[in-house]
């Protein structure tokens, strides 16, 4: 699917324009409500042609070359067609990268493995008798198989398409964002100049930016499970609380204009284009050397996904070390610095948000108290997300399983047993046995939502009687009287 400025290079009894989708689409009787466009530039066609028919149109932007789909990007394709099946069951769902065949293949299979039970085996053939030859490029075959099954078994690639004359990368001629690269530069692969520049660049903004925090993404700072001795910090140091999404979470790097990075919980970090933070002194100024932490999460509106990353910390500011401030002062910079320059320019028209990737939105965290109200009240209709429970943050401070050997797995405790669940494909490392051990105690001795509410109860009464409020206090004395003096 090419736009109109393609006309010269495509001839007419080919050319199939963003507009002729619907058509087709009513030809066939069914009806679109999403396009996942996979491709890594925006050059191809425009999105508002697509839009303009309904159709929900989300980019999910993978490289391509040497690169399979990341777990993360993998697992974001997943949530994201998952929440719009439940939300819209009769509604298609369009996937396409440039070709069609090798990221979105081994996107499609994925999903089938994971949420439709599908064997890898069965899912790949399926994919290639749909979309002969299917996937044709044997680090993908490789990668799918070791992910999903035993890469021994992955099948060798078939014979490249009759139009396809080599394996080079589908995008090679476009850049993060969609412009075309000079001449010189081609092809932008590994071994190309632009390629290792890139790689450099990549590897340049992880050492010098992220070396020092990349192993918090490892388990260092991860939440710890409450339980029934450990829910006593909540009356030693003052606490806020926020609710937890199901979400995924990355690091930001702010680092001056078409310079934002992220980096997962494998350490890849990864270049993100048309997203921009400016100045709130002056807006015409891009931040720089600023380090966030956030989760990414589907979020649904009007029945249809919207990917938002919610920061819920900071680390630096424009060089400036506030992650070592309180916490309160870090929600607010995050408000003040980060969230609200973008609001303004976005008023003076001067940033589109249909162009960026996803939406930026601070994640709030309330007093305590609040608890109550985040699990029991009308919060959890008002968030278009799933709410997984709480996070409290402080202030100042048999056979079958024989093929999971050596993976990573999670369980359940049902009948004093464990249960397996699931293969977590989306972990690169297993939890440590710091984790491990809290998990087992919160079992033991679970904190229950009456347990929780009714010790939070007895925080704020005690907490109230040590700070009184002010009307209880003594007033301040009366002003003097003017000393006046009758004349005589």
């Amino acid at each position: 699917m090419l736009g109109p400025r393609y006309d010269d290079k495509v001839p007419e009894e080919n050319r199939f324009h963003p507009s002729m989708l619907s058509n087709y689409l009513k030809s066939l009787k069914v009806k679109m409500g999403l396009l996942v466009d996979l491709t890594n530039t925006s050059r191809f066609y425009d999105r508002a042609e697509i839009e303009k028919e309904g159709i929900k149109y989300v980019k999910l932007a993978c490289k391509g070359h040497a690169e399979c789909p990341a777990v993360e990007t993998t697992e974001m394709f997943i949530r994201l067609c998952e929440h719009f099946i439940e939300k819209t069951p009769t509604e298609l769902i369009g996937v396409h990268c440039t070709h069609g065949f090798n990221r979105t293949g081994f996107l499609m299979c994925a999903y089938l493995v994971e949420k439709m039970d599908w064997s890898i085996e069965a899912a790949v053939a399926a994919f290639a008798q749909a979309r002969p030859p299917g996937i044709y490029k044997a680090d993908y075959l490789k990668e799918l198989f070791r992910r999903y099954g035993d890469v021994e078994d992955a099948p060798p690639a078939p014979a490249l398409p009759e139009w396809c004359f080599d394996d080079e990368e589908e995008d090679e001629d476009v850049d993060d964002d969609g412009t075309a690269i000079a001449q010189g530069s081609e092809p932008s692969s590994s071994h190309s100049s632009q390629g290792k520049k890139k790689k450099e660049r990549l590897k340049l903004v992880r050492e010098t930016h992220f070396g020092s925090f990349s192993h918090s993404l490892e388990g260092k700072s991860l939440p710890v499970s409450m339980d029934r001795r450990n829910i006593r910090l909540l009356e030693k140091n003052v606490y806020k609380v926020s609710w937890k999404a199901d979400g995924t979470r990355y690091m930001m790097l702010i680092d001056g204009k078409d310079e934002v990075y992220m980096i997962d919980r494998d350490n890849s970090v990864f270049h993100i284009a048309n997203l921009e933070f400016p100045f709130r002194k002056d807006l015409r100024i891009h931040l720089s050397n600023t380090l966030l932490d956030g989760e990414m999460i589907i979020d649904k509106v009007n029945g249809q996904p919207v990917p938002r990353y919610l920061i819920y910390d900071i680390i630096k500011f424009n060089g400036q070390p506030v992650g070592q401030c309180d916490f309160n002062r870090r929600l607010l910079c995050i408000e003040k610095e980060i969230i609200s320059p973008r609001f303004e320019k976005m008023r003076l028209g001067q940033i589109d948000k249909s162009k960026e990737p996803f939406s930026v939105r601070n994640k709030p965290f309330f007093d305590i108290h609040a608890a109550r109200k985040l699990l029991e009240g009308s919060f959890t209709s008002q968030v278009s997300h799933e709410v997984d429970g709480l996070i409290f943050q402080p202030i100042g401070i048999t056979k079958d399983l024989k093929q999971y050997d050596n993976k990573i797995i999670e369980c359940t405790f049902v009948n004093n047993t464990w249960v397996f669940m699931r293969q977590r494909t989306d972990k690169s490392f297993p939890n440590s046995y710091d984790t491990a051990m809290a998990v087992c105690n919160s079992i033991q001795h679970p904190v229950t939502k009456e347990i929780l509410f009714e010790f939070l109860d007895r925080c704020a009464q005690a907490q109230s009687r040590k700070h009184p409020v002010d009307s209880k206090l003594m007033p301040p004395p009366p002003p003097k009287r003017a000393n006046l003096t009758v004349p005589q």
